[in-house]
Order: C-alpha cells, then sequence, then structure tokens
C-alpha cells in the first residue's frame, strides 16, 4: 500500500488533477446508475404489485364464475325427478331402465346445454350403485374410484357444501388432472343423501383463465389449505406441494400484507395472494424479481451506456485538463533547464492566471540571473587577467642575473652572435611573460616561447639536456593557454636529472577526436608519488619557477578554464622518469574559453 501511494505522490499535477477526476467521474456515475436503478427498481416492484393485484381479482372474477355455475347445475340436478329416479330405484325391466336411463341422461344435456358449460364433465353415481357419465374424457377411472376418493368422504359429512378437490390421476396435461367439484345430492324431506354429483374441469381449461396475465418470471398458482399446487401456468408444479407458498400465503392473509418476499428454487420471488373461499383455495401470483426486472432494466445495455458516457467524460476531461495545464507543464520544463545552467529558456506568459504569474516571476528570475552570471563572468576575467598579469611579471631576478651574467660572458669570449641570440630568446621571453597578457595563444605560440626557454637553459648549463619536439601539424592553430607547458620544462630543468647530470625531454601535442593530448616526458631521475597516480605535487615543496606559476597553479587553471574532466596527470617511477599529460578541449579561437 505504501509502495502505491509513493507512486502516486510522485505523479504529476496533471496525472494526479486527472486521476482524482477520473475516480470522482467513475465514483458519481456508478453511485447514480445503482441509486437510479434502485429506485427504478423499487417504484416498478410497487407498480407491478399494484398492477398483478388487480390482475389476481379479475381471476377471482372468472373462478368464482365457475363457482357459480357449477352451483345452478348443482341446483338443477337435485331438483330434476328424473335424475333422483335414476339415483334411487332399482333394477325392474329393461324397458323401464332404458327409458329412466334416457330420461336421466336427457336431464343431464338439458342441464348442460341451458348453463352454457361446455368445458366440464359430470358424473352422478347413487347409492343404489348406478352411475352415469357426461364425458369419458374426463375421468377415465370408475364410480367405485371417485367413491373411494377423500373429497366424496368429506362431501357426505358436509352435504349442504359444494367442496373442491384436485384430481391428479394421470399424467400433466392429460384428461383425469383438473379440478372436481362435489355435492352430496339429498332429499329435501329426509335430508338423507341419495346420490353424488361430480363436476370436472380439466386443468388446461382453468389455466386458460389466468394463462394470458403470465409471462416470463409472471407466474399464477391455485394452492389448497395444504400447500398442494392444483393449477399453475408452470405445468411441472402441478401436484407438488410447496410449504413456502403456503406460508407466504398465510402471512399476507393473516397479516394484511400488500405482497411478500421468499426464496422459491434458489430464486427471490415476490408473492401476492388471494383468498378464494370458495372454492378454500389460494390464488397465488408469484414473480421472479430478476426476470421480471429484467424485462423492464436491460443491466447489460446500461452498463455499456454509463461505460460509454464514462469513457467520453474521461477523454474530454483529459482533453480539458491537459490543455489547462499544458502551460504549467512548459513551465516546469523550462524551470528544469536551469539546472542544466540554461539561463536563457524564457518563458511565454500564456494560460490561467496562476501560470501567467509564475512566467512573469521566472523571466524575471532568469534576468536577474543572467545580469548576475554576466557581472560574476566579467568579474573573474578581470580577476584572472589581473592575476595572470601579476604572476607574468613576477620574474625571478637570479633567473634575469644569471641569465644577464651568461651574456656578459659570451661577450668577453668574443660569441656575440651567441649572446646576440640568448639577449633576442630573453626579450620574447619577457614580452611573452610581461607584455602578453591573452589568456590562451596558439599551440604554435607557445612552442616558441618554450624555445626561447629551453635556449637560454642550455646557454646557462650546457648541452647535457636535450629537448626533442614532437608536434602535430595540424595541432599548431590550436588555443591553449598562455605558458602551460613551461612550468614543466623548468621543473624537468631542475629537478629530473640532479642524479644522472644529462637526458632527454621530449614534448608531444597529438589530437584524439575533439580532445588536445600534450605530454612532458624525461628519461630522468623520476621520483615517488602518492598512492594516487595522478595526484598533483604541491608546489610549495617543490622549487619556485622564475614566473612563479606551479605545477598545480596550471592544474586549476585548466579546470577553471574548461572544466573538472579536464587537467593534469604525473606518472612517474623512480629512476626511469616522469610523465606529464596535459589535456584540454580542441580549440582554434578564444571564443570557446570558459569562464
Amino acid at each position: 500500500m505504501g509502495a502505491w501511494l509513493k507512486r502516486i505522490s510522485d505523479l504529476s499535477l496533471f496525472s494526479k488533477l486527472f486521476l482524482v477526476m477520473v475516480l470522482s467521474m467513475i465514483t458519481v456515475t456508478v453511485a447514480t446508475s445503482w441509486v437510479t436503478v434502485q429506485m427504478s427498481e423499487k417504484l416498478f416492484v410497487q407498480t407491478f404489485s399494484i398492477t398483478n393485484s388487480k390482475i389476481i381479482e379479475q381471476i377471482k372474477s372468472g373462478l368464482e364464475s365457475i363457482h357459480y355455475s357449477n352451483v345452478n347445475i348443482v341446483i338443477n340436478a337435485a331438483q330434476s325427478g328424473a335424475i333422483k329416479r335414476f339415483l334411487t330405484e332399482g333394477d325392474v325391466d329393461s324397458v323401464t331402465n332404458s327409458k329412466v336411463t334416457f330420461d336421466m341422461s336427457e336431464q343431464m344435456k338439458r342441464i348442460q346445454s341451458g348453463i352454457g358449460a361446455k368445458n366440464i364433465g359430470m358424473i352422478i353415481s347413487g347409492m343404489n350403485g348406478k352411475s352415469f357419465k357426461s364425458d369419458r374424457t374426463y375421468w377415465s377411472g370408475s364410480s367405485a374410484d371417485l367413491g373411494r376418493n377423500p373429497i366424496t368422504q368429506e362431501s357426505r359429512n358436509q352435504p349442504g357444501r359444494l367442496l373442491y378437490s384436485y384430481l391428479g390421476e394421470g399424467t400433466p396435461g392429460s384428461g383425469d388432472q383438473g379440478l372436481v367439484a362435489v355435492k352430496t345430492l339429498t332429499d329435501s324431506g329426509s335430508k338423507e343423501g341419495y346420490g353424488t354429483l361430480y363436476i370436472f374441469l380439466k386443468e388446461n381449461d382453468l389455466r386458460s383463465i389466468y394463462a394470458s396475465f403470465t409471462s416470463a418470471g409472471n407466474d399464477v398458482m391455485i394452492l389448497d389449505r395444504q400447500g398442494l399446487i392444483i393449477s399453475s401456468d408452470r405445468t411441472e408444479l402441478i401436484g407438488t406441494t410447496s410449504k413456502a407458498l403456503l406460508e407466504s400465503a398465510q402471512r399476507i392473509q393473516q397479516q394484511g400484507l400488500a405482497k411478500d418476499e421468499i426464496r422459491m428454487s434458489d430464486k427471490d420471488v415476490m408473492v401476492l395472494a388471494g383468498d378464494l373461499p370458495l372454492y378454500d383455495f389460494y390464488i397465488m401470483n408469484v414473480i421472479d424479481k430478476d426476470a421480471a426486472l429484467g424485462q423492464m432494466l436491460n443491466r447489460k445495455a446500461i452498463f455499456f451506456i454509463v461505460a460509454g458516457i464514462v469513457a467520453l467524460a474521461v477523454l474530454v476531461v483529459y482533453v480539458i485538463t491537459r490543455r489547462l495545464t499544458l502551460s504549467l507543464r512548459k513551465l516546469v520544463k523550462k524551470m528544469s533547464t536551469v539546472t542544466k545552467e540554461n539561463f536563457h529558456n524564457y518563458m511565454a506568459v500564456t494560460g490561467t492566471y496562476e501560470t501567467r504569474e509564475l512566467s512573469r516571476s521566472f523571466n524575471f528570475m532568469l534576468d536577474e540571473l543572467n545580469d548576475y552570471i554576466s557581472q560574476l563572468v566579467e568579474t573573474q576575467k578581470e580577476q584572472r587577467k589581473a592575476e595572470l598579469a601579476a604572476l607574468q611579471q613576477q620574474i625571478n631576478p637570479h633567473f634575469l642575473y644569471n641569465t644577464l651574467a651568461s651574456v656578459n660572458i659570451l661577450v668577453q669570449r668574443g660569441s656575440q652572435e651567441t649572446a646576440t641570440q640568448t639577449i633576442h630568446a630573453l626579450i620574447s621571453l619577457l614580452q611573452n611573460t610581461i607584455s602578453n597578457v591573452k589568456e590562451t595563444i596558439p599551440v604554435v605560440q607557445e612552442l616558441v616561447n618554450l624555445k626561447h626557454y629551453v635556449f637560454i637553459n642550455q646557454i646557462r648549463y650546457g648541452q647535457g639536456i636535450k629537448v626533442d619536439y614532437f608536434v602535430s601539424p595540424d595541432c599548431l592553430p590550436a588555443q591553449v593557454p598562455n605558458l602551460m607547458l613551461q612550468p614543466f620544462i623548468e621543473n624537468a630543468f631542475f629537478h629530473a636529472f640532479n642524479k644522472k647530470g644529462t637526458g632527454y625531454i621530449y614534448v608531444i601535442i597529438t589530437k584524439e577526436r575533439d580532445t588536445l593530448h600534450c605530454e612532458v616526458v624525461d628519461n630522468g631521475d623520476g621520483m615517488e608519488l602518492s598512492d594516487k597516480a595522478d595526484e598533483i605535487p604541491n608546489p610549495k615543496s617543490a622549487r619556485q619557477l622564475f614566473t612563479g606559476i606551479g605545477i598545480r597553479n596550471v592544474h586549476d587553471r585548466l579546470v577553471l578554464l574548461y572544466g573538472e574532466e579536464y587537467g593534469v596527470t604525473i606518472t612517474s617511477t623512480l629512476g626511469q622518469g616522469t610523465k606529464i599529460s596535459i589535456n584540454l578541449p580542441w580549440r582554434t579561437d578564444t571564443e570557446h574559453v570558459g569562464v
């Protein structure tokens, strides 16, 4: 978690603003969509429950109409003398029996046609053992089977009521599956029962009453008081018992609830229930919330619409945020160039009020900084010139005295030409040390000065120390600091041959890409260095040179002029000699000399 927070804290302002705005948009969009869906679902459930409550009332009205039709059939059957004779009289003769049967069947037909009940079947069964079926497709069993049915005994116990029961013989959809209404026919005087009337209604005919009100996830079920499903648009449930539905129906009736919500078949369903006291049944509307809501709310479509809106909003926010922070990002980028010593990268004063003020302040800072640097550069240049002039004027009197003494001896000996050459060499050397205050000079001029110095020393001390020059011709115009090589030549003359007495000094100047390499190599006594092979000896421990400019001074001048990657390195082996290596950038004019 800490690593993620660290990454976030390291993001740019644009990234942070964009991230916060995107997260805010997603959060607000998801929250708004969720609240909208929840409110829509709640409104849908309320509206759906109200609508379906009215549907239940319509179904109840249809079922009550069937009940009253059955009551009329019972009344007409109980008042028919032909039916009573058929159910009470015994066998007399075939003619009489046929006439009684014919009169009864005609009476049954008139009763059924008079009521208009075409989709029903009727069976009458008498105490005398006789029975009659109006249509065998409604019941394929025998009258004895009906007599053993519990509903028949219940009807005899309650002869004044028309009772209903589920007839569950056969498979779903067969003629033997449906609803049966049972009524015991009694004598009006003795109140003794003489027969039983059975009225059959097929389950698919019963289902047709409410089939138009059902849909996927919106089911209708008729239950008896024991929870047995007598009829349903879901035919696989017919004949099964549902304790959950029964308890829900009882709660709705006892507590006066408009609806109830239960878990059924691993689904969350909403239940509406109505009481059918004429049938002693419950009529129930079972609604699968997911399926019903899925018809109203296409969650997949909502998801893609919301995702599209968020994507479009993110794109707009990205463009706007990037545009608003553009000037600030430019300012930050240009500010970063200050660390790279770029003090002329001014900022355009554009953007918001804050970035305009920052840009003005940044430009003002650059102006002040450039002015300060210009003044500092000029001051340092003047200081270096003054230091160089002072150093050049610090001519070693002992060197000048010895040189003039050597000239005097040459004159006395009659070596006037050599004396003249020595005087000219001294004059030229003095001109370059006293009069010339330039920071850098060409290699060719440095070699002239160097040769004059070597000539004077060889006149004074003899030809025991030889100096050879190996200079690449293309290096002659290269610019080098004035009097750069002379201190190393002088150091070799006075310190490198104290034991050996004679030897060679080599001056080597070459070019490699953009670097000028200068080397002063001798085969003299050598010296012991510290653990760092390139350490520059402390000039205080060495003999003071005629110009006052020592080895350390040359190294510091090179670093000051060209940077830390340039300067002087020394390698030496005791008894074998010393090599001075000088590296500096390739320059052919004085315009690029650093501060």
